[in-house]
């Protein structure tokens, strides 16, 4: 895969997505021309990943004023208010969703006086510098972690936090495909990720397309590879790093990381600092999504539970800090404790 990976971009006055459901098997592309349908397909995992999602939610706002009919941008910016709530409530724990749909309105609100015209120009404008901002965030972290991933480097990866994730290049594997071009001796192992199977069917393509090395595994192999020697590192990505370094990332995350530390291995994560929300003192407050219990009873439309038999579904978990070895974003590389160098981060100090 050549880092020209598209997730989302603005093509013929519309939204344009790899519907992600629909990997690794078609390769089918989304136009969404109403607000309604960016949100469908954010809240219906079309699209997925934090960073994606906010670069989607961004050109939601925008499709909201090219296709806006007000003469005055009050009114506008009162649509734009009203695309921010909706985009908002589609996946609570994705930080970057509220992140780049907040942005988006702020920056409408310093054009006002400029008049409509300029509202809406300028919106679909920084729609594009939030996407060539995430690549490039990326491509940083990859600089920066790389340097992380040992020489023969079997790295153990959860969920997708690769190109698909974000503006097409990755967080959690931006390290270890810059690692790979650099000549490591890479080689991942991919978490399926149960119950949506997004290492299966996306990371794993992912990595195929890459001709980077790679062994799809079950979630419950994880420790017996780890016992084995087979794993060096464990790199995720998250959804959310709050201020103490408590991380929400895709369920599973968390017993990766007990994992890890029951076996004495590095356990980091991967993320841009638009992911971090210091606004968060600890993760117990972070809002975890409760998706449909027919995605663990169903796999493909196909029922693999008794009918009748109630299943939980939490999309997201919890890693705490102090099983966290380091988080890598686009400005460097934080280590414990997490506090003073996430504010560092954010603040671009």
């Amino acid at each position: 895969m050549s880092d020209e990976l598209r997730t989302v971009w603005w093509e013929n006055a519309a939204v344009c997505l790899i519907d992600q459901r629909r990997l690794p098997h078609e390769q089918i592309i989304l136009h969404c021309t109403e607000l309604e349908s960016v949100a469908h397909a954010i809240k219906s995992m079309q699209v997925r990943g934090a960073p994606a999602i906010g670069c989607t939610a961004a050109y939601g706002m925008a499709l909201v004023a090219q296709k806006s009919a007000a003469t005055s941008a009050d009114a506008l910016l009162d649509e734009l208010a009203a695309a921010k709530d909706v985009l908002d409530a589609q996946r609570p724990t994705a930080v970057n969703l509220a992140w780049a749909t907040r942005r988006m309105l702020a920056y409408g609100q310093g054009l006002a006086a400029a008049g409509v015209a300029a509202v809406r120009e300028g919106v679909l404008n920084e729609a594009h510098t939030i996407l060539a901002e995430d690549l490039a965030m990326c491509h940083a972290i990859g600089r920066h972690g790389a340097e992380l991933i040992p020489e023969r480097g079997h790295v153990l990866t959860h969920c997708n936090a690769g190109g698909l994730a974000t503006a097409g290049y990755g967080t959690a594997l931006a390290p270890i495909r810059t690692a790979f071009n650099d000549g490591h001796a890479v080689h991942v192992f991919v978490d399926e990720t149960r119950p949506f199977l997004q290492g299966a069917r996306l990371t794993a393509w992912e990595l195929q397309q890459a001709g980077i090395p790679l062994t799809l595994i079950t979630d419950n192999m994880a420790g017996f590879m780890m016992r084995r020697g087979e794993i060096d590192c464990v790199i995720v990505g998250a959804d959310r790093i709050v201020a103490n370094g408590d991380v929400a990332n895709k369920i599973g995350t968390y017993s990766v990381a007990v994992l890890a530390q029951a076996h004495g291995l590095p356990f980091y994560v991967a993320a841009p600092s638009s992911t971090i929300d210091l606004s968060l003192a600890h993760g117990d407050l972070i809002p975890i999504e409760e998706r449909s219990s027919e995605e663990v009873t169903h796999l493909a439309g196909v029922a693999i539970a008794p009918e009748g038999v109630t299943a939980a579904h939490p999309a997201f978990d919890v890693t705490p800090h102090t099983l966290v070895t380091a988080i890598i974003t686009e400005r460097g590389v934080v280590y414990p404790p997490f506090a003073d160098g996430l504010r560092a981060i954010v603040s671009g100090s």
